[in-house]
């Protein structure tokens, strides 16, 4: 059964990961066994469960191993006539990845890069957040766990060892309760708007923006007078999202 494929992808900001959503989606209409897809990111996850999810026969869901994931994979299911009462979790494990980085801060792109030379594929790797100086912990699928655990690499000169674990094992991010702020502000730029949603100092806000630790709806920006929409989000590394 072939979908409307010209129409589903119509404006579609990210036609290629909407692509494979689609093909699963046939897959799960031909053979009626569920199917998971590998890890997508929130701008693409959002889009195809607004999108998809209209398509008759089919329940979408999605699991990233921890309430408020960013990264998470979706599941399609084909039903008749009734939606399913239980969601079942995704195949994810969890890593741990081990490292001496007290004279060395890396960020998560530079442990996600480590990762991807090791041979770890972009969805085949979920949330990932830094432990400290001790190193990083993530979230995978089940056939990277396999894979990956008890490799090593080297994020710059300093050597990193993998090992997969189970989820319950790590130390998840904090789930902030969701806060409404009521505050009046001369100005819509990021730096000021992110100074009064994230409680913080108008020039410590501006140091973290350079240093690459803020996005806006998803996208890494570096823009400190960038004038915000209503609508916008700010992602804030180990902060939350505004």
């Amino acid at each position: 059964m072939n979908l409307p494929r010209k129409e589903l992808l119509r404006n579609c900001s990210d036609p290629q990961g909407m692509e494979k959503l689609i093909q699963q989606a046939e897959t799960v209409l031909r053979t009626w066994q569920p199917k998971w897809s590998d890890f997508v990111n929130a701008p693409l996850r959002e889009e195809a469960m607004n999108t998809l999810t209209s398509l008759n026969h089919l329940y979408w869901y999605s699991d990233g191993g921890h309430p408020g994931a960013e990264r998470q994979r979706i599941r399609c299911i084909r039903i008749q006539d009734e939606i399913p009462e239980i969601n079942d979790p995704a195949p994810i494990q969890g890593l741990q990845i081990e490292g001496n980085f007290l004279f060395d801060q890396a960020s998560t792109e530079d442990f996600r890069d480590s990762l991807k030379m090791i041979g770890i594929p972009t969805g085949g790797l979920g949330d990932l957040w830094i432990r400290g100086n001790r190193g990083a912990q993530a979230l995978c699928t089940s056939e990277t766990a396999a894979f990956i655990h008890g490799k090593a690499g080297k994020i710059r000169d300093i050597p990193i060892l993998i090992e997969s674990t189970q989820i319950k094992q790590l130390q998840l991010p904090t789930q902030r309760l969701p806060k409404r702020i009521r505050t009046v502000e001369a100005s819509t730029r990021l730096d000021a708007i992110a100074s009064a949603g994230f409680g913080l100092s108008r020039a410590k806000v501006v140091t973290q923006i350079k240093n690459g630790l803020l996005r806006l709806n998803w996208s890494p920006i570096k823009q400190i007078n960038k004038e915000l929409s209503i609508g916008d989000r700010i992602q804030f590394e180990g902060k939350g999202t505004l």
